[in-house]
């Protein structure tokens, strides 16, 4: 077994009768490394980030690609991330960059990669737990990920955007409308202050604002440049929402703009409303939408009407426990338990077995045991159930999780819900 970069080991893997090699690139690799993501995800016909925005969130010793030959044919690499989980920010895995040329599809490849790449996450990555975005929601539940939350997308017509009489106002708060590279140092405040609030919310260094902030104009589909409005008071800004609009008229010359809100966060319910009241009031504007919102999203309780908030909702954030033990014991407990689970995993073997979890508010400890499972589940299914966003209950109805002794899937479940639902507004 011969040392790659980054000290990872160099592995063979068979895909039918053609051998490759499974390894983190070098530099000079990087821009065929994207390529095959690109092609992979259909995605050569739609304009993405300058490299000078993409490059720099790339570590090369953090990807793994399969070659066959001298040709990369398989990618998938992770991003390090500080994202709130129940209980506070923790290091996490961004796992991106997932693709598969089409001429080596169903060889065994992506499998390859991403058991390789779990392994080198236990050993080497520091990480006890894996995020990501999925294209297809068949695709990764046989490796262990769960879909931990879901994201809405809001469509809201003229008229029908009107806040309840009662929506929190507080006269000191105004608005201010500049760029977001004005602003940045204020969306920079309010994005940490908020992400705190919520698991699955990772995050941003220079890096990141830069890619997110970055806005050239074949990438917009005909909408203008991100406006910025900002919200403050004496003390400084209280929230802000990105957003872009495309005027238009219908036949008959009435205005019919649309508006789209990229991001919207504040830290207090009066700025929150403040924000809301303004893309939806913007003159000429038709129809206001907003993408990846989540499913709890406060602006359903400030309408007037909640039914007026059209709203389709899609998977979000999957998650895979790596290191299953640490990955419990890291995050916090909204209610006390004492619970013996049975956990399959193919995928990470290390993670299979019996394990009690003895938890409560103050803290948690995951141990190997023999006692009799109260409950069995596969790791995917405890991954989903991570962040606080979905119940085991539903799981169990659905025939996923078996509950062995009385009562435990509710008193598991207690113990591991959180306030607000796990959400994260960036797909990475």
């Amino acid at each position: 077994m011969s040392t790659a970069h980054g000290g990872h080991p160099a592995t063979r893997s068979s895909g039918g009768q053609e051998p490759w090699t499974i390894r983190p690139i070098v530099p000079d690799e990087l821009h065929d490394f994207r390529q095959v993501g690109i092609e992979a995800m259909l995605m050569s016909a739609t304009p993405g980030p300058p490299p000078e925005v993409w490059r720099p969130l790339i570590e090369p010793d953090r990807t793994l690609a399969a070659f066959d030959g001298a040709r990369i044919v398989g990618t998938t690499l992770t991003f390090r991330f500080s994202m709130t989980v129940p209980g506070g920010p923790r290091p996490v895995a961004g796992v991106s960059g997932v693709g598969v040329l089409p001429t080596h599809r169903r060889r065994g490849v992506l499998s390859a990669l991403m058991r390789r790449q779990l392994a080198d996450l236990r050993e080497h990555g520091g990480e006890a737990v894996a995020a990501l975005f999925a294209s297809e929601g068949g695709i990764y539940g046989r490796f262990g990920y769960g879909a931990a939350s879901s994201g809405v997308s809001i469509r809201i017509g003229r008229g029908e955007g009107a806040l309840r009489a009662d929506a929190p106002r507080d006269p000191a708060l105004r608005l201010r409308l500049t760029t977001p590279e004005d602003a940045a140092k204020e969306l920079a405040v309010v994005h940490e202050a908020t992400m705190r609030q919520r698991p699955g919310t990772f995050a941003r260094d220079e890096r990141w604002w830069r890619r997110i902030l970055t806005d050239p104009e074949e990438t917009r589909g005909g909408f203008g440049a991100h406006t910025c409005v900002l919200v403050e008071d004496g003390a400084g800004p209280l929230g802000y929402a990105l957003y872009r609009v495309r005027p238009g008229w219908d036949d008959y010359g009435v205005a019919a703009g649309e508006l789209q809100v990229k991001e919207l966060y504040a830290t207090a319910p009066a700025a929150y409303a403040m924000l809301w009241e303004h893309v939806l009031q913007r003159d000429l504007v038709a129809t206001v939408t907003a993408d990846l919102r989540p499913p709890d999203d406060p602006l359903y309780h400030l309408l007037a009407d909640y039914y007026r908030a059209r709203t389709v909702v899609s998977d979000a954030l999957w998650i895979r426990l790596v290191d299953l033990p640490r990955a419990l014991e890291q995050r916090a407990y909204s209610a006390p338990v004492d619970v013996v689970v049975e956990v399959t995993d193919t995928a990470c073997p290390w993670n299979a077995g019996r394990w009690r979890l003895s938890a409560d508010p103050r803290g948690a400890a995951c141990e190997r045991t023999e006692r009799e499972p109260d409950l069995r589940l596969d790791v995917a299914d405890l991954g989903a159930a991570y962040l606080g966003g979905i119940r085991l209950g539903a799981l169990a109805a659905a025939g996923r999780v078996t509950e062995i002794r009385d009562h435990a899937v509710a008193e598991l479940d207690a113990a591991l819900s959180w306030p607000l639902h796990p959400h994260c507004g960036v797909i990475f």
